[in-house]
């Protein structure tokens, strides 16, 4: 069965032209409308060829998981604006009954005109990129509109809006090197997962900036997650004691806490601690979290006006949409850090 993209080559035009053919837009010469239903009149097409573009006014959005604050915070911001634009939403949570390809596939067969992942599947590190990346190029090419959210794949002809990770661990490490802190590690999520090193890159330029070594004793890795959180908080506290650190998440913060307490340790008197992401939780905490804030309505904005200027069949195609936005992460001091 053929896809928009092999409609659009057998015709000779861009899939956007596909689209205004098949929307009844304007703007096309007859000539070459004659030949776009031509080719679709010989070639057989998934229903998801015409359902790709037929205006149905809805898009799918895609979060990995639920029980992190942060994705139902994305979610929430991402359908409200997408609302003000005039779009309904279905939400999927591509990591509890079904897969992101399953969820996918029934978004296809509603006739969704386009997605919004929020660290998709390749940014996941368990998965294989050159396996992923082959999808998703699968899904451009059958003329699927989609953007990236925290899941940035320069390899990938995507848009992707992002929060500065690097920024972000340099921006918690300066903080906490403000306070006099030296001893400073890093609660990190698994190794391979790209907002863990762009993290530890920014941890590690503060602190050689401040003429501190950034020791790979002060490292540890674990799951995403409160429980891994505890995890590397007790590895780090079997080692090399620090007197700070900052986690790859909130969610993590609050398990390196838990377990920093299990020890005997009080924060922020023994041990200060910093976040990142500024879940709902983190004000209310005891102590309250200082955090590295994303600015989630402003991405979730930039991500829908990006996907809903795709689908504007008035708009002009762009010779690529490799582009990414970058929003800079805001320092929240609250009661976990203190001064050494």
């Amino acid at each position: 069965m053929a896809g928009l993209a092999d409609i659009a080559e057998a015709a000779g035009v861009s899939v956007s032209t596909v689209s205004r053919v098949l929307n009844r837009k304007g703007g096309i010469k007859e000539e070459t409308r004659q030949r776009v239903l031509e080719v679709l009149n010989q070639m057989p097409h998934t229903a998801r060829g015409t359902g790709a573009l037929r205006r149905t006014g809805v898009i799918g959005l895609l979060v990995p998981e639920l029980s992190n604050p942060v994705f139902p915070a994305f979610a929430e911001a991402l359908e409200s604006r997408a609302s003000l634009a005039g779009y309904s939403s279905l939400l999927c949570n591509t990591r509890a009954a079904m897969t992101e390809k399953d969820y996918v596939r029934m978004l296809v067969a509603r006739g969704v005109e386009g997605m919004i992942f929020v660290s998709p599947e390749i940014a996941n590190p368990d998965n294989d990129e050159r396996r992923s990346r082959g999808y998703y190029e699968k899904l451009r090419a059958e003329g699927i509109r989609m953007v990236f959210v925290n899941g940035s794949a320069p390899s990938l002809d995507v848009p992707d809006i992002t929060v500065d990770e690097h920024l972000a661990g340099h921006t918690a490490a300066r903080h906490l090197l403000e306070l006099g802190h030296r001893r400073i590690g890093f609660v990190s999520g698994p190794a391979r997962a790209l907002p863990s090193r762009m993290k530890r890159a920014g941890w590690a330029a503060a602190l050689e900036e401040a003429g501190v070594e950034p020791s790979p004793d002060l490292v540890a890795h674990a799951p995403f997650g409160a429980e891994g959180g505890a995890q590397a908080m007790g590895e780090l506290l079997d080692g090399p004691e620090p007197t700070a650190v900052l986690c790859s998440s909130d969610v993590m913060a609050l398990g390196a806490m838990r377990e920093a307490k299990r020890r005997g340790l009080s924060t922020p008197e023994d041990l200060s601690v910093v976040g990142f992401d500024d879940i709902p939780l983190a004000a209310y905490c005891q102590p309250a979290l200082t955090t590295l804030a994303q600015p989630i309505r402003d991405m979730a904005a930039a991500a829908v006006d990006e996907l809903t200027r795709q689908l504007d069949p008035d708009e002009p195609v762009r010779a690529s949409t490799n582009f990414s936005r970058m929003f800079r992460p805001n320092l929240i001091v609250r009661e976990s850090t203190r001064q050494r």
